[in-house]
């Protein structure tokens, strides 16, 4: 149960183990025997220990190329984290006082496997590759990270999956990322018995995959223009694409640690990056030419009926067979929005030579014609909910995101179905409120929320039941612009997944916490960009006098399950350890000081250190962060340009109306207001949704921000004209402005008055003192 790198060995280890299921309550027995995550089945307690050093061999029968793969693959694992090699010897190479054997035996499950730990000897026993595979993972789990001996007390796990699909999905399609980081995401996601990278690699933004028949869909279709404010030069072309040799070594891989790569090519739908390669592809009477899509939402473009497209489409997936040995092959399905079928005389045309009356019918032949391709060559379809209509073909996947009713409702008529629902699997939502979180949605998808997920549905019969894979976490990455980015919005939250996925029912969450301190180890020395937002300090400054009152806080998630977290701080510009100063109210503190926290369990520290240089402006300035948004239309955390270079926080923002509440506001002495604000392109597909943004009430060709009280269609306090967009594409500090004294304290209502959609006007900061 360890805390850090410098936990003492199994002694100490099960000291702390039983100290902390004192503070904890009662922990279930595999939390007091070993920190593995996913939780294994069963844990049965052994005497004494196996003591493992540098003189530790690992030994297989002769023959057993799984189990010698599995041996090898634990090797490798123990000398990236512990810097020591353990040869792979067959049994009779010589004896060995400290051996640890893998061994290949029928009878045992899929995915299942044995582990003893005896004080002489451990085995890992499995009947298949996978099996084996899995135990060395949990028998390096044992091992506390960086050290080059210690022991492991004896016992005995017996384990095996709760579900055979236990997935993540990654969107290269609106951001690419390398193969370099693909093959590391699927390293680290095989340390989780995470076992199907769903790969999303095509989309309205972008064509990733090459396809040797059609170049231009990576020529074309694999490029974009990012989208910039209304007369600013056009940014630098942005994308990339995996050759087939690429992908070919990535499948080969991911094949190595046992995780199935699921390719998606989206259809009829998100078809805009293709459409752009290849024109005659489209919907459209009059065939477009339209560029690959810069915009975020759901798009307007499908593919067309025609026997040339079917053909252009089976000839895409035949090499597409060619590059993925899955079982598995997703097709999308989502978002078809049937406006142009509805309006294409060709269209409309072929559905009545297909005697077909409506729209959503059109998709239903669609999806079966694409479907009888992949069976009659030996594949199984998987498709998002929309999918799932009279007439699916029975080996048919579906992909449940509207929820989980989807999953449901597919069980019960006896498809198969994968449980990937929003927003309780969806990794595009923020870890927490701190400020630290990158751009992304702007609602909380904690890591406690993720846990709490439970896929059984006590409706079901035990027959339906079967028909639910699994799980699966969705890594959408409109906003996630950096492959750092991605692992942070993935980690730790995938763990949680990895958790739901494999382990029984019953799960607690206080415990996993515990158990993470020990993965977060492994995050820290494979340099992993994981989020430490559970462990995270939240602040709030106020002003006393020429003092700074500074609050801090953890997060009630953590407090909750671990209330011997604590905060400890500096004010001299040292980092803070397990000596230093113990937050226990809030500090009032000089201006011009430097802050420094992070929280501590024991002596250890759980979270990156947070620091502050405490100016003239803290607790005057609030951020859009610090402020309430006026509505709950669609709030997002979007980053300008300043930050990218700045490291500034992401805007909180929401583009139906981005309008923000300062509360409670001394305006007694008619204060003096000032703001800095920024203009972000406005590219989202809305549909109809964008004629209920309000624009055209702007007063000045710009704009203006409008400061009201009473509402935020209350009394007019002064309004701030905005400068011309270019102007605030990184940050513009808008002129100061005395307001009108009013007595008593009120809420301040800051919102912009604009001539269109594009720009965005978001606030970055506003201080209103006198």
């Amino acid at each position: 149960m360890r805390r850090g790198a410098g936990a003492a060995v199994v002694t100490a280890a099960l000291s702390l183990s039983l100290a902390l299921a004192f503070v904890f309550g009662a922990a279930p027995a595999s939390a007091q025997q070993t920190a593995v995550i996913p939780l294994p089945a069963k844990i049965v307690p052994g005497n004494g220990a196996f003591a493992w050093s540098a003189a530790t061999v690992i030994q297989v029968p002769r023959g057993q190329r799984d189990a010698k793969a599995a041996a090898g693959y634990l090797s490798d694992l123990w000398k990236r984290s512990n810097g020591i090699t353990l040869p792979v010897l067959s049994y009779y190479a010589r004896p060995a006082a400290s051996a640890i054997r893998f061994e290949q035996h029928p009878g045992y499950g899929p995915e299942a496997y044995r582990l003893d730990v005896a004080p002489h000897r451990m085995t890992v026993s499995a009947s298949s590759a996978a099996g084996l595979f899995y135990g060395a993972v949990t028998l390096w789990q044992l091992l506390p990270v960086g050290r080059k001996s210690g022991a492991i007390p004896a016992q005995t796990i017996i384990d095996q999956p709760r579900y055979s699909w236990r997935g993540l999905m990654l969107d290269s399609s609106r951001h690419f990322q390398s193969p370099a980081f693909v093959r590391r995401m699927i390293d680290w996601m095989a340390w989780h018995k995470l076992n199907i990278l769903h790969w999303h690699l095509t989309d309205d933004q972008g064509w990733r995959l090459e396809i040797h028949k059609y170049p231009r869909l990576t020529s074309v279709g694999a490029w974009r223009i990012p989208a910039a404010v209304p007369g600013a030069a056009a940014p630098a072309r942005y994308g990339g694409f995996y050759t087939q040799d690429e992908v070919r070594d990535i499948v080969r891989f991911a094949a190595s640690r046992h995780v199935q790569i699921v390719p998606e090519i989206d259809m009829p739908g998100h078809a805009q990056a293709a459409i752009a390669a290849y024109p005659e592809l489209s919907s459209l009477d009059a065939k477009p030419n339209l560029p690959v899509s810069n915009k975020w939402g759901v798009h307007s473009h499908l593919f067309n009926l025609e026997p040339s497209t079917f053909e252009f489409i089976e000839n895409v997936l035949g090499e597409v067979l060619q590059l993925f040995p899955s079982h598995f092959i997703h097709i999308g399905g989502d978002e078809a929005v049937k406006d142009e079928w509805n309006a294409s005389a060709a269209v409309q045309a072929r559905a009545r030579e297909l005697d077909i009356h409506d729209a959503a019918a059109l998709q239903t032949y669609f999806t079966q014609k694409i479907a009888q391709y992949l069976t009659a060559h030996g594949r199984r379809t998987v498709g998002w909910d929309e999918i799932m209509q009279p007439g699916l073909a029975a080996d048919a996947v579906v992909m449940s995101w509207h929820g989980a009713a989807g999953a449901h409702a597919a069980a019960i008529r006896g498809n198969d179905s994968v449980l990937a629902p929003d927003p309780a699997l969806y990794f595009d939502h923020r870890q927490s409120s701190l400020p630290a979180e990158p751009p992304g949605r702007l609602d909380v998808l904690s890591l406690e929320d993720v846990y709490g997920f439970e896929p059984h549905d006590p409706r079901l019969t035990d027959a339906q039941r079967r028909h639910i894979l699994g799980v699966q976490a969705n890594l959408w990455t409109e906003h996630m612009q950096t492959e750092q980015r991605v692992e942070w919005m993935a980690l730790p939250r995938a763990a949680a997944v990895a958790e739901i996925g494999w382990s029984a029912q019953t799960r607690s969450w206080p415990d996993f916490l515990e158990r993470l301190s020990s993965m977060s180890d492994r995050y820290r020395i494979f340099d992993l960009n994981y989020a430490d937002s559970v462990y995270g300090i939240q602040q709030r400054f106020t002003r006393a006098a020429d003092a700074i009152v500074v609050t801090m806080s953890n997060l009630p998630e953590l407090r909750d399950a671990a209330p011997d977290a604590a905060i400890r701080y500096t004010l001299d510009g040292r980092e803070p350890t397990a000596a230093s100063a113990l937050y226990a109210q809030p500090l009032e503190v000089a201006v011009g000081s430097e802050i420094r926290a992070a929280t501590f369990i024991g002596r250890a520290q759980v979270s990156r250190t947070w620091n502050a240089r405490l100016d003239a402006h803290t607790g005057v300035r609030r951020t859009s962060h610090e402020l309430d948004l006026c509505g709950d239309g669609v709030g997002l955390l979007l980053e300008p340009r300043a930050a990218r270079t700045s490291g500034d926080a992401p805007l909180a923002v929401d583009i139906m109306n981005p309008c923000w509440i300062y509360r409670d506001v001394d305006l007694g002495q008619g204060p003096q207001i000032a703001a800095a604000v920024s203009a972000l392109p406005f590219n989202y597909e809305l549909g109809q949704d964008a004629a209920k943004i309000r624009v055209g009430d702007n007063k000045t060709p710009a704009g203006e921000l409008e400061v009201r009280v009473d509402g935020c269609d209350g009394r007019m306090l002064g309004a701030l004209p905005l400068p011309p967009a270019v102007r605030a594409e990184i940050q513009a500090k808008l002129p100061a402005y005395r307001l009108p004294a009013i007595a008593g304290r009120h809420d301040v209502c800051l919102r912009f008055a604009r001539p269109s959609l594009d720009p965005l006007w978001a606030l970055d900061w506003v201080e209103i003192g006198t």
